[in-house]
């Protein structure tokens, strides 16, 4: 059986974990499902590093132990995986016993080969990268990598030869093009291989840093923590203490990494595992990072995104979603409220949400909630099951390609489909006008292309994909993999459920007071500023406007009120959500002549009862004389979008 074996970087335990390590972490977490999905004996490893400089500071901050430091900070990042839904094999902890041996079993045996010698060094120290850097690498007299200042320190050392596998590395990534992802990254590891390399510092006195994997050989020292940490791939996965599963699982096929961990991971790695004599891993994959305002989220800049804010906003499906649709895997992404809630509410409220709740709402009054099975298509069923097929090949050649994003594009694209779909075959008018055939072949293709594109994003949204296929009548989530001879779904049981994805209404600050009026104006002064313009009466400003919330709505149903001669009542669909309305347009549209129009309503007026029926909105219609006519839009467009 095909293997995939992916793995995060092991992240510090000397603060709580942020969107950095939430976006790796459910990205792993999103290509481990997905290739269990497809059938591959899959192993997925995450994290922690709980050695170095950094923890023994922030334990000293604390003032409690490094090992008590860890064991409670570790906590955080294991709840928020949890809450995640991360589905790894093993987290592991630099400080489990298991680790330290074999970290230690390593050291020894390069030292016992000559791989490891003891030397004096001066060079600059930064404490936040827990790395040496020579005179030429530092920017402006600080650390290259992150700006910090750097201390100069002059001390006997243990050096592991790195520089004898300078020109076998530069010959490996050049051999092997899918070594490091993007191609761009490979390029700055070359442009970096450039210089002479140097050998690698791989201990720490414990005069300066007593929190580490101590050296077998000198026990006055500790092990550098990169050297440590980047040990936890094959450690992971049983080397040196479980042959069978280690020879199962290496080389691994992705390791995911942040691009400011490229040099270490692309150089000081890959030789280290030459030292070793093990194969490197199929590939390494850097990402970008997430900024705010085109800025990198920093903890001293004070914008760094709390993961948990986000899922108590809209929930751990939707977070994952965004992570994964927005960021272009290689590059940097934006995080605003403003991106999230709008990608959210465009892609899931208003399409998929929508469609879903379409779906069910139409077939349950169709048939009673079975899926009825399809007669024979016609061109727009085949244009919607030619768009599912796209959707499923897409996500399989992105996965192969690190393009998850265009993968998941697809599958909305799908979605999107699917809404238009039902815009142009109508089968509210197909049950009005009595075409039972064509309306079974209609809900069919629409349930069944839905389910299939629930597949294809339950590895990013697992939980409300599972939901989904619950609503279309089914017991449990089929694999990608089994896609293809999927017998399809007629003959399930619909449940019509509460919207998959609520809107989320943005909360818009309360305007000021205004301020109290002066018992008497002082008198005039002329002034050379231009005046201020007088309020003129009936206008009103653009936050006026703004506080109008003005949506597109399908009509569902619509019957008269007893009693009133002016009076409909309308059932209305506003994306995912179905209200009511009453409105005084009986003297100019009969109810069945409304049914499956789209119309524009004030979705955000406040309720009111009008002749004790409740109505929650107000439609848009134009009057001339005798004439009146509702405001429609112009062309075919999904009910629940916003308007202005």
């Amino acid at each position: 059986m095909e293997k995939f074996y992916v793995t995060t970087p092991i992240y510090y335990v000397n603060d709580r974990p942020h969107i950095g390590h939430a976006y790796t972490t459910v990205l792993a977490d999103v290509l481990a499902r997905y290739n269990r999905s497809l059938g591959k004996d899959t192993f997925f490893l995450t994290g922690t590093d709980e050695h170095g400089q950094k923890v023994q500071n922030a334990a000293e901050k604390h003032g409690i132990s490094p090992q008590q430091h860890c064991d409670e900070t570790v906590l955080r990042f294991q709840e928020l995986w949890k809450k995640l839904g991360i589905t790894c094999d093993r987290f592991i902890r630099t400080t489990q016993a298991e680790h330290k041996r074999v970290v230690q079993e390593v050291l020894q045996d390069l030292y016992d080969r000559g791989e490891i010698y003891k030397a004096d060094y001066t060079g600059w120290y930064c404490v936040g990268d827990e790395r040496f850097f020579t005179e030429k690498d530092l920017v402006d007299g600080k650390c290259p990598e992150c700006g910090r200042e750097v201390t100069a320190i002059t001390e006997s050392n243990y050096f592991f030869r790195m520089s004898k596998y300078q020109d076998w590395l530069i010959d490996h990534i050049k051999n092997h093009p899918d070594f490091i992802l993007p191609a761009f990254r490979a390029n700055e590891t070359l442009g970096f291989l450039k210089k002479p390399l140097a050998d690698l510092c791989i201990s720490r006195p414990k005069s300066r840093l007593s929190w580490g994997i101590e050296l077998p050989f000198d026990q006055d020292y500790v092990t550098y923590v990169w050297f440590d940490a980047l040990l936890n791939y094959v450690s992971g996965v049983g080397y040196r203490t479980d042959d069978e599963k280690f020879n199962r699982w290496w080389p691994a096929t992705c390791e995911l990494i942040g691009k400011d961990i490229l040099t270490t991971h692309t150089v000081y790695w890959p030789t280290m595992l030459k030292a070793m004599d093990l194969p490197l891993p199929k590939t390494i994959f850097a990402h970008g990072w997430w900024l705010t305002g085109n800025q990198k989220m920093s903890k001293s800049l004070g914008n760094v995104v709390n993961p948990m804010d986000m899922i108590e906003r809209a929930g751990v499906d939707a977070f994952r979603y965004f992570l994964m649709a927005e960021m272009s895997l290689g590059n940097d992404a934006n995080f605003t409220e403003e991106t999230f809630i709008s990608r959210y509410n465009s892609d899931l409220a208003n399409d998929l949400g929508n469609l879903l709740s379409r779906v069910v709402k139409l077939t349950i009054r169709a048939t009673g909630g079975t899926i009825p099975a399809a007669s024979s298509l016609n061109a727009d069923d085949q244009e919607l099951l030619d768009a599912v097929k796209n959707a499923v090949d897409s996500m399989g050649s992105s996965l192969e390609n690190y393009k998850l994003d265009q993968g998941i594009a697809a599958a909305l694209n799908a979605v999107r489909a699917g809404n238009r779909y039902l815009e142009k075959c109508a089968p509210w008018t197909l049950a009005k006008n009595g075409e039972t055939e064509r309306l079974h072949t209609v809900l069919s293709t629409a349930a069944n292309a839905i389910f299939k594109v629930a597949v294809l994003l339950a590895p990013v949204m697992p939980e409300k994909m599972s939901e989904l296929v619950t609503a279309l009548g089914g017991k449990e989530m089929p694999v990608i993999a089994d896609l293809a001879s999927h017998p399809g779904i007629s003959g399930w049981v619909m449940n019509d459920l509460p919207p998959l994805f609520p809107r989320i209404i943005e909360e818009k600050p309360e305007a000021a007071p205004a301020p109290k009026k002066a018992e008497k104006a002082p008198k005039a002064e002329k002034k050379s500023a231009p005046e201020a313009k007088a309020e003129i009466p009936g206008v009103i400003t653009i936050d006026d406007f703004k506080r109008t919330e003005l949506r597109t709505a399908k009509v569902l149903k619509a019957e008269k009120v007893e009693g009133a001669d002016k009076l409909l009542k309308l059932e209305i669909e506003l994306g995912s959500e179905v209200r009511q309305i009453v409105s005084g347009i009986a003297p100019w549209y009969a109810p069945e002549a409304l049914v499956g129009k789209m119309i524009i309503v004030v979705a955000n007026l406040q309720k009111a009862k009008i002749r004790g029926i409740e109505s929650n909105g107000m439609l848009l219609a134009a009057k001339c004389g005798d004439t009146l006519s509702l405001i429609t839009p112009d062309k075919e467009i999904d009910s629940g979008i916003l308007v202005g």
